[in-house]
C-alpha cells in the first residue's frame, strides 16, 4: 500500500508520495512513487503511482523509454494536452493489465492506479487520477485535490482545509499533516515522503523535496498539531447536563 496526494491550486501542483511497498510484514522496501518524466523547456509531467509495484513500474518504465522517440501512442512529449498524457498511461495501464492480470491471480492483486499532473505550454496546470481499468478523472476547482493508495486516514483535513486559494506553503504543511495522520493509523505507508511544490507557468521541478523520518521540521509540526488538537478538545464546551449519569 502507499499514499499519493496531489492538489490543483492557483499558484500551481502540490503533489506528494510516501516510499512504503511491502508484500508481507517481512517484505518491506524503499522505493519513490513520485516519477518525473525527462526536463522539458515546454512541458512538466509528473507520474505518482499506488498498488501492485510491479505493474506501475512496468507502465512508468515503458513511458520513460519511449518519451522522445516518436511512438504516438506512448510518447509523452508529442502529447499537445494533459488530457492526452492521462489518456495514453490510461492505455498502458490497460494493456499492461492484460497482458499480467491472468498470471498474477493466483498470487494476487495486479491492479495499479495513477496520479498524473503537470503542464503543457498553452493551458494550465492540470491533475487527473487514472483508475485500474484505465479511466480517469480530472482535479477541478471544486475538487481541488486527489488521493490513491491509503486514502481516508488522511482526507479529513483536506476537506476541511484545501480550496483553490490555499497558497503552496499552506499545502505542504496540510500535505505533511495529512501524512502524519496516514503514517500513525496505517503502518504500509512511511516516509520518505517526496513532495513536489510545482508553481504555474515555471515548467521546473527545482522545489522537489524528500522529508525523511527525522526530519526536523516534520517532527515539530507533529508534535505542534498534536498539542493543538489536545488544546483544543479541552476547551470545548462539555456535554449538557445528566449525559453519562
Amino acid at each position: 500500500m502507499t499514499y499519493c496526494l496531489g492538489m490543483l491550486l492557483d499558484e500551481g501542483l502540490a503533489l506528494a508520495s510516501d516510499s512504503r511497498s511491502n508484500a508481507g510484514v517481512d517484505q518491506v522496501m524503499r522505493v519513490s512513487k513520485l516519477n518525473l518524466m525527462p526536463a522539458s523547456k515546454d512541458r512538466l509531467i509528473v507520474i505518482q503511482s499506488a498498488g501492485n509495484l510491479a505493474t506501475t513500474q512496468a507502465v512508468v518504465t515503458s513511458l520513460h523509454e519511449a518519451y522522445g522517440g516518436g511512438d504516438l501512442a506512448r510518447d509523452l512529449s508529442l502529447a499537445p494536452t494533459m488530457f492526452e498524457v492521462a489518456g495514453i498511461l490510461g492505455a498502458q495501464l490497460r494493456a499492461r493489465m492484460a497482458a499480467d492480470s491472468s498470471f498474477v491471480a493466483p498470487y494476487g492483486d495486479a491492479s495499479g492506479s495513477f496520479l498524473v499532473g503537470g503542464q503543457i505550454k498553452g493551458e494550465g496546470p492540470r491533475l487527473f487520477q487514472i483508475y485500474s481499468a484505465g479511466n480517469f478523472v480530472e482535479a477541478t476547482p471544486r475538487t481541488p485535490f486527489l488521493q490513491i493508495g491509503e486514502t481516508k486516514y488522511g482526507k479529513p483535513i483536506l476537506d476541511r482545509s484545501v480550496t483553490p486559494k490555499t497558497t503552496l506553503t499552506e499545502a505542504a504543511r496540510l500535505i505533511l499533516l495529512s501524512f502524519d495522520a496516514t503514517t500513525r493509523s496505517n503502518l504500509s505507508v512511511a516516509p520518505p515522503i517526496d513532495i513536489l511544490l510545482y508553481r504555474a507557468d515555471s515548467f521546473s521541478a527545482a522545489n522537489l523535496v524528500t522529508v525523511e523520518e527525522g526530519d526536523a521540521y516534520w517532527n515539530a509540526l507533529r508534535k505542534g498539531y498534536s498539542e493543538g488538537l489536545a488544546a483544543l478538545v479541552d476547551a470545548l464546551p462539555p456535554p449538557p447536563a445528566g449525559w453519562g449519569a
